[in-house]
Order: C-alpha cells, then sequence, then structure tokens
C-alpha cells in the first residue's frame, strides 16, 4: 500500500509490549512519531530506542506520543527492553508494536524486499492529531536515525500550522522564517508579519519567528 503525505494513518489492532493496542483511540490527540526498527536484540536499534526514550520530556512538550514496531512478538518485546534500559541507562515508556503477522508492516509499506524480505527498514512517520501523514523517512537498517530532526521538523510543522509561514533551510526554533509566496497583499502582510520582513529578492521575504 502506497501512503503519501496527507493521507489519513491506517488504523490497526495489534499486539504491543504493553498489551493489545488501537493506534487511533491510542494515539487520541496527540501527535505520533510511528517507526519501526529491523529486529529486537540488534545494537543500531537498541541505541535508537533509547534516545527515544530520553527524549520522553521533549516529545512530552510538544504534545507528541512515539511508538515503535518490529515484526518480533510482544513476549520477545518485554525482554528486550530490560536490555535497553540497562544499557542505555533509561526506561522505555512507549509502546513498541509486536506486529508478528506483518499487518502493520503491509499498511504502512515498511518491508522493502531489497532489503530483507521479512525485516521491516527504518520507517518513521509523524501523524498529527487529526490522524494526518506529515512527514515519512525511511533510512537503511544500517543507519540510525537522527532524532534532533525528528523534532526539529516537528517543531516546524507545528510552527506552520499555527502561523502563515514556511521554514527554510536547516531552520530550529527561533530562528528568522519565510513568507510564502501565496501570501501577496499588502495589508495581509502588515497583519499576520507586524514584525516586518527584509526581501533580498521578490520571492524571499524573510520575518523573525512570529510566536518569539
Amino acid at each position: 500500500m502506497a501512503l503519501h503525505l496527507g493521507d489519513t494513518a491506517p488504523d490497526f489492532e495489534q499486539d504491543s509490549s504493553v498489551g493489545k493496542l488501537k493506534f487511533h483511540e491510542w494515539a487520541g490527540d496527540s501527535w505520533v512519531v510511528l517507526f519501526s526498527h529491523p529486529a529486537d536484540f540488534t545494537p543500531v536499534c537498541t541505541t535508537e530506542l533509547g534516545l527515544t526514550a530520553k527524549l520522553k520530556p521533549e516529545f512530552d512538550k510538544r504534545h507528541v506520543k512515539a511508538i515503535a514496531l518490529s515484526v518480533d512478538p510482544a513476549d520477545k518485546h518485554k525482554d528486550w527492553i530490560k536490555d535497553i534500559e540497562e544499557t542505555q541507562k533509561t526506561v522505555v515508556g512507549f509502546p513498541i508494536v509486536a506486529d508478528a503477522d506483518k499487518t502493520v508492516s503491509k499498511l504502512y509499506d515498511m518491508i522493502h524486499p531489497n532489503q530483507s524480505e521479512t525485516a521491516t527498514v527504518r520507517s518513521l512517520f509523524i501523524i498529527d492529531p487529526k490522524k494526518k501523514i506529515r512527514l515519512m523517512i525511511t533510512y537503511p537498517m544500517s543507519t540510525g536515525r537522527n532524532f534532533d530532526e525528528v523534532l526539529r521538523v516537528i517543531d516546524a510543522l507545528q510552527l506552520t500550522d499555527g502561523y502563515s509561514v514556511a521554514t527554510p533551510g536547516n531552520w530550529r526554533d527561533g530562528d528568522d522564517v519565510i513568507i510564502p509566496l501565496s501570501v501577496q497583499d499588502e495589508a495581509i502582510i502588515k497583519q499576520k508579519y507586524p514584525k516586518g520582513f527584509t526581501a533580498p529578492k521578490p520571492y524571499l521575504r524573510i520575518t523573525p519567528q512570529p510566536n518569539k
């Protein structure tokens, strides 16, 4: 199944490290980071889930829930969590979906046969409170994800949802932003961007971040 940005994230009911889980019900009105990993008891995945656990305060500030997935069963997840917590010095406070029958992996196109016929690649989805997919990133199995980038994108999405702005390359919270080309009316510009703007080119209008 090919998913696209703006699609409704497929709902599912599946076993997990915290018991049976209905995805949309569990997500509630939060943002969600759903990410897959190839297998339990593997080194790169251990560091990724440990990092995600340590980022819980940052996710909480942004009203985000994290949820991981692999095709291993729930009892294996529970045993692996002990290793994650021991080696990464943290507490895994989010569920790991036990997609043993690969139902969710197929819904979200997480199995790429040229990488593995059975294991999921490192897919990551950011899903908004309306259950819309806002970001999709796929990493190869050998490369751990950059969760600083995940937080950065969440900041950008939440900012641009609240204000008529776009974010430039390498933008971080607090940096200047861009006035979209769709905003042309001078009266609206003065109203929406009271801090003013600079325009190195007519199509490149830079303004301070409006909520700072």
